[in-house]
């Protein structure tokens, strides 16, 4: 007995070739595109110890867990590490960007994260684009949460590296990712010693034996089922069209927002500028006394299903997070989330008004 998932044949250089032009379309993108076998921590990190070593400055941006973790790998890899950190209720501006090349003109790699879906903010990386390529540096970006629900655009942002995942709001797995890689950077790591070679986190060895090869001849044997889905992915963003997906992620953020405010109860959204929201995930802040850990316990033990989650670490007193990414992008993700949350509220003896979500949260 067949089964769709499980016999599959094996898939070919063409085959991979193609999924590979096709993200690269979805980013706008005439850079090589390499999609990598493996959740997107595999490219991410690939990229920075292949362009990083002792004699890169990097100018590292922390909004968010995922900024301090690219902090650690530059550090490990040698590089001179210059934090710039921004509280996680706001987002950082090219103007703090243009401060840090004024005090550090010897930077000559930025590591920014678009979306911060652990936090719910988003940067302005077109503003930043513009500081940084006039400043020379190379440009690392993290776009896996951002890709499918916000503009991501390399080629016009100048971005150098730039990783995305499918598991947010593409709405697909998390076992395969793909990072555009510029010139630029290519010579980068061809240059640096350090850089990973005959080893799953190496970019190089795309580059020499698949890209310089003509992509005839794979370097291993692909995860057929994490390929394919990516392509069904990719054709799902298409025959809906981009505008129209990220136009559904932004309104199922603002209604999450606008929901939160209009439940009571003391909930508030976490990041304080709509502008600096993400709209792949809205965080929100619970009033003072109540755990939000225990919160998003409560909601999930009546509802499993929900799109929730606790903040991280010390995060988890205070931060609830609402995931409304993929096919959750939608007013009845967003309400049943609201009222769950609400429905634990009230028996803290919060004032909660349920009506006033469904009021606000119509797309």
């Amino acid at each position: 007995m067949t089964h769709p998932f499980l016999d599959l044949a094996p898939m070919d250089a063409s085959r991979f070739a193609s999924i590979e032009d096709r993200v690269a379309r979805l980013l706008s993108t005439s850079q090589d595109v390499v999609i990598m076998q493996g959740e997107a921590l595999l490219p991410l990190e690939g990229a920075i110890r292949g362009t990083a070593g002792p004699g890169t400055t990097a100018l590292n941006v922390i909004t968010g867990p995922y900024g301090q973790t690219f902090g650690d790998w530059l550090r490990d890899c040698g590089a001179t590490v210059i934090d710039l950190a921004v509280p996680f209720h706001t987002a950082v501006t090219a103007g703090q960007i243009r401060e840090a090349f004024a005090g550090h003109p010897e930077i000559d790699f930025v590591s920014l994260v678009h979306a911060e879906a652990a936090t719910g903010n988003t940067n302005p990386v077109a503003e930043i684009g513009e500081v940084v390529r006039a400043h020379g540096a190379l440009f690392y970006l993290d776009a896996v949460a951002s890709i499918g629900a916000e503009p991501v655009l390399p080629d016009a942002w100048g971005v150098d590296l730039c990783v995305i995942g499918a598991q947010k709001a593409m709405g697909g797995p998390a076992g395969v990712s793909a990072v555009s890689v510029s010139e630029r950077a290519w010579t980068r790591m061809a240059a640096n010693p350090r850089a990973p070679r005959r080893s799953y986190l190496s970019l190089l060895d795309w580059k020499e034996r698949w890209i310089d090869g003509g992509r005839r001849a794979l370097l291993h044997a692909p995860a057929q089922l994490e390929m394919e889905a990516l392509d069904a992915c990719v054709a799902r963003i298409e025959a809906e069209g981009l505008e129209t997906v990220m136009a559904r992620h932004a309104s199922a953020a603002a209604a999450t927002r606008a929901g939160a405010v209009a439940l009571g109860g003391g909930l508030e959204p976490y990041v304080h500028e709509a502008r600096d929201a993400a709209p792949v995930a809205t965080t929100l802040r619970t009033p003072a006394g109540v755990v939000a850990a225990e919160v998003v316990a409560k909601a999930l033990a009546e509802d499993p299903t929900l799109p929730l989650a606790a903040g991280g670490g010390a995060l988890a007193k205070e931060m609830i997070r609402v995931n409304h990414y993929g096919t959750g992008a939608d007013p009845e993700t967003v309400r049943r989330c609201l009222t769950a949350l609400g429905a634990v509220l009230t028996e803290s003896g919060a004032a909660v008004d349920i009506e006033g979500v469904d009021r606000v949260t119509e797309f």
